[in-house]
């Protein structure tokens, strides 16, 4: 029997198919946003989701003792494009995750954020975190981690706090990475290539590095572009036009720098390709930009599931509800 994981904010699914591809599966994936909600929905039907904003309350009675609570815990109040409010932004959702840890008592815990996390001006709300999930018995840890160390096209730091109960903690090791990543030239050639474009070759050459990381805005400010102006810099570097998304791929004559398709944007956030993006472009680009790749959640998610798995299921039988293959 597979482990079972909760998550929160769980989005288009980029974290959720990577835990499934590490061998968890899904009792509970909370997310408010509807078009994402329809993209989980579209491509796992069976899985259990549960539409609702994690500031209105939630009976979640039927979680507890849940193997895996994660999420991707939204990013602008800690981004340093912000205004950095932490704890104080009203879209903090940190204390609540955390007060679902109190309330569910997890085997693990898995939150995943921007770098600017573990910056010094949130130095004392770590600490606070920390201890908190100390008093409740669990040994917690923050790292960051670049996307680019697993094989996903683009540098994408991310802070990932991870938090064992004590009897599984000494079991967790932190993947280490060193799979290479493609150039975005190499990443994105068959897609670019999709209608004849003639000038693909010589694109491929010219986007011969990685990406920048992807921006994916928010609802309150952002629409389907690549970023602000330092990231549009970077990606004209590699041959992209970032100022907007195209709907589809270049023409066999097109001569300007060529713009990305949300599915381009989707392969580099580490996505495979036949996972589908409900939503016109505004809300499917939002949704693939604040991903988190799949291929970092599956490498920190199966050193989480070979801590708690040997322990936690030799012979046991307790069946989640709406559990997923």
């Amino acid at each position: 029997m597979k482990p079972a994981s909760l998550e929160l904010c769980a989005g288009a699914g980029g974290q959720a198919f990577g835990l499934e591809q590490a061998g968890f599966s899904h009792a509970g994936l909370i997310e408010n946003d509807y078009a994402a909600c329809n993209t989980l929905r579209l491509n796992r039907p069976n899985w259990n989701v549960i539409e609702h904003d994690l500031f209105e309350n939630l009976n979640i009675t039927e979680f507890k003792g849940i193997d895996l609570l994660a999420g991707g815990l939204p990013c602008p109040p800690f981004s340093i494009a912000g205004k950095q409010l932490g704890e104080k932004d009203e879209r903090n959702l940190f204390n609540v995750g955390i007060n679902y840890v109190d309330e569910l008592r997890p085997k693990a815990v898995m939150f995943e954020n921007v770098r600017g996390m573990l910056g010094k001006p949130f130095a004392i709300y770590r600490e606070w975190i920390e201890k908190r999930l100390h008093k409740m018995g669990y040994i917690a840890e923050w790292r960051l981690i670049h996307a680019c160390d697993f094989g996903v096209p683009q540098l994408r730091p991310r802070a990932i706090l991870i938090a064992l109960k004590k009897e599984y903690a000494a079991e967790f090791k932190w993947p280490e990475g060193g799979i290479p990543a493609k150039t975005v030239g190499n990443t994105l050639y068959d897609l670019m290539g999709l209608k004849g474009w003639r000038r693909v070759d010589e694109w491929r050459e010219r986007a011969n590095t990685i990406a920048p990381t992807i921006v994916g805005g928010s609802k309150k400010h952002g629409g389907p572009d690549l970023g602000p102006t330092r990231a549009r810099q970077a990606w004209a570097k590699l041959g992209v036009n970032g100022k907007s998304i195209a709907d589809t791929e270049p023409e066999p004559g097109f001569e300007l720098d060529p713009r990305l398709t949300v599915r381009m944007v989707a392969r580099i956030q580490g996505f495979p390709d036949e996972w589908e993006i409900w939503g016109k472009k505004t809300a499917a680009y939002r949704q693939v930009g604040n991903a988190f790749p799949s291929p970092v959640a599956q490498a920190v998610a199966r050193r989480i599931h070979q801590a708690i798995v040997p322990q936690t299921y030799q012979g046991a039988s307790r069946i989640w509800k709406k559990e997923s293959v």
